[in-house]
């Protein structure tokens, strides 16, 4: 159950394939000591050493932009070419450009520090982690969301610091470290509700949801999505209710229910396609097709097959065209019809050599290699 990395609407960005304790302000919250297991992650997320780390290796060195001498008018020329790379970097990351993402946040960082602006650097911050995390750069991933949560705290941002815990949840989650990306995520809803942040609570039950999910408990992940999408249906945020919806579609899925898995998949799809959330989109596709095809309904998911890739050529994404083909051949192969997912394995080969992913490129060759040796 991959989670995406969501940037939400000017606030901060997330990686939550986008959720108790009674908290009131910060001082109630784990440090950062809590959040990273040591066999995991390194032992330097100390609070205090914010400032005295760089933020990867060969970055930018942004630190000695603070005390550049600026006036108004440089001041304004600058936030609007910060702004404008910031833009940019959303755009290249929601194409698979995780590289040149990289490149855009590095500089906008570099002039939002020039005119001090604390929280434009939180949100950079958050989306170069996402981006770190897509090349799968652990460690300058780990190093941007300790800068952004720590820029939260520094500001007493409640909402900030809400949201980009719940990204350290999911990243924890996706590392494998459940038990601490469970307590993370608790600390998040915990300021949400002390608070009395709707959305933040919507976000943080949803992504307990996913941990729970993944400990197994689909009844109880079930429940927690079923609370979560009360709270984004009162903020009436509908990108926020469709990756619920996908969640609760892929429990459901887990746990073999395929008549609730397509229709809550159909309602992610539908609200996704209104909104023109392509992300959502793409995943409830994505979980329909499973569905479908694992009850025999072959032509309703190449149907859905060919919606996926006509999408994925719109938006120019040669990552997500990768893994229309792959899709296609995986459900070639499920029907039997070796020849046909060859073709369609040998295609997404080709553009993983072409977005130069060896390790995709690995792994098609694998499936590739194991089927032939089925025939």
């Amino acid at each position: 159950m991959k989670q995406r990395l969501v940037f939400p609407r000017q606030k901060i960005g997330l990686i939550c394939v986008d959720q108790r304790v009674g908290c009131s302000g910060q001082e109630s919250c784990s440090d950062w000591r809590g959040i990273f297991r040591p066999q995991v992650l390194l032992h330097s997320f100390l609070l205090f050493t914010f400032w005295l780390s760089p933020i990867a290796a060969g970055a930018v060195d942004i630190t000695q932009q603070l005390h550049r001498p600026i006036n108004s008018s440089v001041g304004r020329e600058s936030r609007d070419e910060a702004d404008s790379l910031l833009r940019i970097g959303e755009q290249q990351y929601t194409s698979g450009y995780a590289d040149k993402t990289i490149a855009s946040c590095l500089r906008a960082l570099e002039l939002y520090h020039s005119i001090g602006d604390l929280k434009a650097q939180g949100l950079t911050y958050n989306l170069l982690a996402k981006a770190y995390v897509q090349l799968g750069s652990s460690k300058e991933a780990e190093d941007a969301f300790r800068r952004g949560l720590a820029i939260a705290r520094d500001t007493k941002d409640f909402q900030a610091e809400i949201f980009v815990l719940n990204n350290i949840g999911t990243f924890l989650l996706q590392q494998g470290e459940s038990a601490a990306a469970g307590k993370t995520v608790e600390d998040a809803l915990a300021i949400a509700h002390g608070v009395k942040n709707i959305e933040g609570e919507g976000l943080s039950l949803s992504n307990l949801g996913l941990v729970t999910a993944r400990l197994g408990d689909y009844n109880k992940a079930i429940k927690l999505y079923e609370n979560a999408l009360t709270f984004r249906r009162q903020t009436g945020d509908a990108i926020g209710e469709a990756n619920t919806l996908n969640n609760l579609g892929d429990a459901y899925l887990a746990s073999g229910n395929y008549q609730d898995t397509i229709g809550t998949y159909g309602a992610a799809m539908r609200i996704a396609k209104i909104n023109r959330d392509r992300f959502n989109e793409l995943r409830a596709i994505d979980g329909l097709v499973k569905a479908h095809s694992a009850v025999g309904r072959y032509e309703r998911a190449f149907d859905l097959l060919e919606q996926r890739l006509k999408l994925a050529k719109e938006l120019q994404n040669l990552r997500e065209e990768l893994k229309s083909f792959e899709s296609y051949a995986q459900v070639y192969k499920q029907k039997g019809n070796y020849l046909t997912a060859r073709n369609f394995y040998e295609r997404a080969i080709i553009l993983a050599r072409t977005l130069q992913d060896s390790k995709q490129e690995l792994q098609l060759l694998d499936q590739l290699t194991k089927m032939l040796q089925q025939k």
